[in-house]
């Protein structure tokens, strides 16, 4: 039941870094291409820049956004972390989260315990970009158009949400935060 009282939650929803097309090779395991390399540290220079750790990711078994998370994590982590520095996240990768539809990712994050307060889901489009724009009741109005107009590679959205996960339901969400991280041209 939602009347819980289970204090709000923040979830950050990232599309993966850009990805290859080789020939012969099956979608799932498409790799990054050299944008998606740089793009993707940026990223997690992004979300470390602005406090925002997760206790959980949630990401797509793909390899492209497997290989997103690796570069994202990597950024994640302080270049010198405290003694007692926060734990690094638990990771799901969780198969429902390739190529799934919004209603879809929203099970998902619907059944993730409470005791995990902040989420980094990486994930694809559309379904991406489906869930922030329907979980948004609100929020930032320039981040609002710039995720409904475009939701590009490596993109990172902010949502707070005002109690505990089984709650979350479309427009029930502050968009808080959408940027596009992006690395240096050049280089590998």
């Amino acid at each position: 039941m939602c009347a819980s009282g289970a204090a709000g939650a923040r979830l950050f929803v990232l599309r993966h870094a850009k990805s290859a097309w080789p020939e012969g090779v099956p979608d799932h395991e498409r790799p990054l291409a050299g944008r998606g390399r740089r793009d993707a540290p940026a990223a997690g220079r992004w979300l470390r820049q602005e406090h925002c750790a997760p206790d959980v990711v949630v990401c797509s078994t793909s390899r492209r956004t497997r290989e997103t998370w690796d570069r994202v994590a990597a950024e994640l982590r302080p270049a010198h972390p405290p003694p007692a520095g926060p734990p690094d996240p638990e990771v799901l990768f969780e198969p429902r989260v390739y190529q799934a539809t919004a209603s879809t990712l929203l099970q998902v994050v619907r059944g993730l315990p409470d005791r995990w307060r902040t989420a980094l889901l990486i994930g694809h489009q559309p379904g991406v970009q489906d869930l922030v724009v329907s979980l948004a009741g609100g929020g930032d109005d320039d981040a609002l158009a710039r995720a409904r107009g475009k939701f590009p590679t490596a993109a990172v959205a902010v949502l707070t949400l005002p109690g505990g996960w089984a709650c979350l339901a479309p427009g029930a969400a502050t968009l808080t935060a959408f940027t596009v991280p992006r690395g240096p041209k050049g280089g590998r």
